[in-house]
């Protein structure tokens, strides 16, 4: 039984995005799917949570979608032992692992990036840690 709060937020995300139809069941016809989704979760020091949140909707959303990356949520958790005032939880997609890379190493590079984190890190670095999984869909996945 999966108990980790970001499993469990996952798979819930993952049944929403199938509710709303982001993508049908894939027909024994259709290809193969060779996207890849990584889960990332960011633990910000405290009381930077609100900085963090400024900083992807001003600078980091629109900078990772200009670098490949696909964005599929954002949550964060509703109870206080869960990290309510501290974590941020996403769920990005690439074409393949390696467009990942590519993406990350971009996304690092760039200038706008670079002045963006700078900025908004003036008043003290945001995030203390971050964790990335990879993960492939199973065949029996709405979202692929």
């Amino acid at each position: 039984m999966l108990r980790s709060p970001t499993a469990v937020l996952f798979l819930f995300a993952l049944g929403l995005l199938a509710i709303a139809g982001v993508q049908g069941r894939a027909t024994t016809d259709e290809k193969e799917s060779h996207h890849v989704f990584e889960l990332r979760t960011y633990y910000t020091h405290d009381g930077k949570l609100v900085d963090l949140h400024k900083r992807f909707r001003d600078h980091t959303c629109a900078l990772l979608e200009k670098h490949g990356a696909k964005l599929i949520g954002f949550w964060t958790p509703q109870d206080e032992k869960e990290g309510k005032a501290s974590k941020l939880i996403y769920l990005v997609s690439f074409p393949s692992r390696e467009a990942a890379v590519k993406t990350w190493k971009e996304f690092g590079q760039d200038p706008a990036w670079q002045k963006a984190k700078a900025e908004s890190e003036k008043n003290g670095p945001i995030v203390q840690k971050v964790e990335s999984v990879f993960l492939d869909p199973t065949d029996y996945s709405a979202l692929k």
